[in-house]
């Protein structure tokens, strides 16, 4: 019985080997480009601490360069005078997959592309996340140049904004 072994064994681990010899592709054969997803786009996001008083020792993150009047841009839809971002992800917006933008671990946004917008821009399914709990679903069309702003729960001595702009 303790010769079967051994013979069995190599039996069983015969076609294994067989396998994967025959799927190592030859040396020099062209592998195929991997495919990307098709997108309609990418998105900038920005989770934002709005307040009356100056941020205390924070605030370094910047915006793109086409958004430096963003804090202009929040405080004329927000009564606030000062504005912090907390975290920013830049995203593709997959045409057949959801996309996330994550500014932060606890706060963050679904994106689902429903196709291009008459007049351009990106139609778009959005679903506002704090951890595991939907707080705000909408559509909307987002047009570069123009950002979306969410304002999201009260924090601390003001509130949390969620500002998405097409790029």
């Amino acid at each position: 019985m303790k010769k079967l072994l051994p013979i069995a064994l190599a039996i069983l681990l015969a076609p294994v080997t067989q396998a994967a010899a025959q799927s190592t592709a030859p040396a020099g054969a062209q592998q195929l480009p991997a495919v990307k997803p098709a997108t309609d786009g990418k998105v900038w996001g920005a989770l934002v601490f709005a307040s009356n008083e100056p941020a205390k020792g924070g605030g370094t993150e910047q915006p793109p360069d086409n958004l430096k009047d963003l804090p202009q841009r929040l405080g004329k839809v927000f009564n606030y005078q000062h504005f912090e971002i907390l975290g920013q992800h830049l995203q593709d917006v997959f045409r057949e997959y959801e996309s996330w933008v994550v500014p932060s671990k606890d706060l963050f946004l679904k994106v689902d592309s429903k196709g291009p917008a008459a007049g351009g821009g990106v139609n778009l399914h959005l679903q506002f996340w704090r951890d595991q709990q939907v707080l705000v679903k909408t559509d909307a069309v987002l047009r570069a140049g123009s950002p979306l702003f969410i304002g999201g729960p009260k924090w601390r001595n003001g509130q949390l904004i969620f500002v998405l702009v097409l790029q």
